[in-house]
């Protein structure tokens, strides 16, 4: 966990929308996260390596890069194999889901997201 922020979980937030990204950010905060920002499949990749996150919610349709493609960079790096990802998408079907799972994600999650079951997520996906 993140000693910088007093101990609370860091979440990489990757979402190009700028409103779906204050709220989650707000909501996030509120249930005591710190939360690191990216609008691009790029700046993911980049912030994963530079904010060590405890846990990344990967918007899967992202600009530049996708949130496939920068899963599978992260996933490349030897000090981000364990932090778990969790895709973000509006599409629910299957495919997607085994998709994500293949480029490395660890849970899928489908907009609009319920965020009672998110903070339950992320809670079990950064207990130590």
């Amino acid at each position: 966990m993140d000693e910088q922020a007093g101990g609370r979980p860091t979440v990489l937030v990757v979402e190009d929308f700028e409103d779906n990204r204050f709220m989650m950010r707000r909501l996030l905060e509120m249930s005591g996260y710190r939360v690191v920002e990216a609008v691009n499949g790029n700046q993911a990749v980049e912030s994963a390596a530079t904010e060590s996150p405890d846990i990344i919610l990967m918007d899967l349709s992202l600009p530049q890069l996708d949130g496939l493609a920068a899963t599978r960079r992260i996933r490349a790096r030897e000090g981000a194999r364990k932090v778990p990802i969790v895709a973000v998408s509006a599409h629910d079907s299957a495919d997607f889901h085994a998709e994500a799972l293949a480029a490395g994600c660890n849970e899928y999650v489908t907009k609009p997201i319920d965020f009672d079951q998110l903070v339950h997520l992320l809670d079990r996906l950064t207990a130590k």
